[in-house]
């Protein structure tokens, strides 16, 4: 299990939103510093939104971003705001190791599947669910989509991988969505990495059952910030 640290940006400032409301947000600071502490302590990934972009369309913290990758040894994820292959080209350029397509995945199959035939398993796929719907941009738009459906849509179009995560858990520290995580990855037989809801090693012990599932990563937000997870310790868990 890979456990991937959650840097999302809004304003240049790292910030934690509550059920993706941007009217409850928690500010811890600068985003460059924060990343150097995860990776000081052992992060293999670092999983970056643009939580401005995501709801812009378009890039709006890429000097952080930048500043990140100049900053960082580590691999980086990035989602928000990419929504055409000039975006992915310039991010993938600059050094980002993974691009996250979220609101791309459901209004413009085309770029998903260019972008997946020119890249390969460097394009993922967000689904962010609420009670079981995909919503986008930003989580402000409810698509009426079921999760599966566009897991399975996503698969014909040559993705390997999908970043879920239940909107309903996400920054309330209430435990991850297992069974939902769980259907998704046996189901669609994609990769899955979960994400929102986690908040102690408890949850890491259980998430780590859903590996025989597909379920091989696991994003880490609020859980650090708020030390309820101790980074090394869970590292030592997973064996890594």
């Amino acid at each position: 299990m890979v456990l991937v640290p959650a840097i999302d940006m809004l304003n240049g400032q790292c910030i934690r939103l509550y059920k993706g409301d941007y009217n409850k947000v928690t500010v811890y600071g600068d985003p460059v510093e924060i990343g150097k502490k995860w990776q000081s302590m052992g992060a293999e990934m670092i999983h970056l939104v643009d939580l401005d972009g995501a709801e812009a369309g378009n890039p709006k913290n890429l000097e952080v971003i930048k500043k990140l990758l100049e900053n960082l040894d580590i691999p980086l994820e990035l989602g928000g705001g990419i929504r055409n292959m000039d975006t992915i080209k310039m991010y993938l350029d600059l050094g980002v190791q993974r691009i996250i397509l979220g609101t791309a995945a459901v209004e413009n199959m085309a770029l998903v599947a260019c972008a997946a035939a020119v890249y390969g398993n460097r394009i993922v796929v967000g689904i962010d669910a609420q009670d079981g719907i995909v919503k986008t941009k930003g989580w402000l738009n409810d698509t009426k989509i079921k999760a599966l459906t566009l897991a399975l849509d996503m698969k014909e179009l040559g993705i390997e991988r999908i970043i879920y995560t239940d909107i309903n858990r996400d920054g309330t520290l209430n435990g991850p969505n297992l069974a939902e995580t769980a259907a998704l990855a046996r189901d669609s037989r994609l990769k899955i990495t979960a994400s929102g809801g986690m908040s102690s090693i408890k949850d890491l012990k259980e998430v780590m059952k859903l590996e025989e599932f597909g379920v091989d990563e696991v994003i880490l937000g609020k859980a650090l910030y708020e030390d309820r997870i101790d980074l090394v310790e869970a590292l030592k868990l997973t064996g890594r």
